[in-house]
């Protein structure tokens, strides 16, 4: 595909406050934060590796927001689309070390600008001029019945315009509280995307896709080779549902020894499963955006024009750099990732 045009991430802006627990950060004074959100850490590693990279959310007008807007700015990520509303910023805690789909994770971002956000909020005309990649993620249409639907009228319009839609199956138990399933929302607006990345799990839970019955629990007791076999029957009962899709992406992270982690993933692209190399590490530093820089690093590759093999072998390897760097957005160049991949 030729790309030329921006990619516009669309998701909630939000502040990471990560205490150490372990070093009782109540008696140092000290309470580390992040600036971050799923689709903000997208819109960071695309800016950083020279993809023309624009991100709407909505936040309120104040000195910290208007700070963040600079920081943002700083980064080469173009804020124009940014929506100047509400009262408050959404934040979230999470003690460090954790991962976010664990239930240490404390929401703090009911009534926030963004949530409070509405089907023609968005003027999605001026949002999508010169863009040619809209992406973002299953985080969205949980927050709210009003988030889901201004979700479904942006993909709405960006197929009317011709614009490549990826989707992230992001799965957040704590926020789908608005008295629907994931499965009530996730299928019809993922009928409107070209690319959908996620795991067989976060598919079975949100896609409704069949799960073999012995796959129903997440852990790392699985045989790689049937693993595979999933992934490549989720991925083409995908396809059959949504014509529009031409890549499924899924991601394997599993617990490694006692601190460390096993990573590998696949495409499937033209009814072929590619699979990734897999990584090992004893420690880990951050899980937080990992998956945010899988995906950003499938973006890079299809915009750059480089084949789904090597796609994949980039994205896989940004995500597995990203779990040594603490702070929700990679800081890791091309060329860092690829002297990764030469080492």
């Amino acid at each position: 595909m030729k790309m030329q045009g921006k990619v516009l991430s669309f998701g909630e802006l939000l502040l990471r406050i990560c205490p150490d627990i372990e070093q009782d950060w109540i008696e140092q004074h000290q309470l580390p934060f992040y600036i971050g959100g799923a689709e903000l850490n997208v819109a960071t590693a695309l800016a950083l590796w020279g993809v023309p990279s624009s991100y709407l959310s909505a936040i309120p007008q104040n000195a910290i927001c208007e700070a963040i807007d600079l920081y943002l700015k700083r980064k080469n990520i173009d804020t124009s689309p940014m929506q100047w509303t509400g009262d408050r910023l959404g934040i979230y805690y999470l003690p460090k070390g954790k991962d976010l789909k664990n239930a240490g994770v404390i929401y703090d971002r009911a009534n926030s600008s963004f949530a409070s956000l509405k089907v023609g909020s968005i003027d999605w005309d001026q949002a999508f001029s010169d863009v040619q990649w809209f992406h973002f993620s299953a985080i969205c249409p949980a927050i709210s019945a009003d988030i889901a639907d201004l979700c479904l009228e942006a993909v709405n319009v960006a197929q009317e315009k011709g614009i490549f839609v990826s989707l992230d199956l992001n799965y957040r138990s704590k926020l789908w509280k608005y008295g629907k399933d994931p499965k009530d929302i996730m299928p019809e607006i993922a009928k409107h995307c070209n690319l959908i990345m996620g795991n067989i799990w976060a598919a079975h839970q949100m896609l409704g896709t069949q799960l073999d019955s012995k796959f129903i629990t997440q852990s790392a007791g699985y045989e790689e080779e049937e693993l595979l076999r999933q992934a490549e029957q989720t991925s083409k009962e995908i396809i059959a549902n949504n014509p529009l899709c031409q890549y499924v992406a899924n991601t394997f992270r599993f617990d490694y020894e006692s601190k460390g982690i096993k990573y590998y993933t696949t495409l499937f692209n033209q009814g072929n499963l590619i699979e990734s190399s897999e990584f090992r590490s004893a420690e880990i530093l951050d899980k937080v955006g990992s998956g945010d820089c899988f995906m950003a690093g499938l973006i890079y590759g299809l915009y750059s024009n480089l084949s789904p093999t090597e796609t994949l072998e980039f994205a896989t390897l940004a995500a597995f750099d990203k779990l040594f760097i603490p702070s929700d957005a990679t800081t890791s160049t091309v060329e860092d990732i690829k002297n990764r991949m030469i080492a």
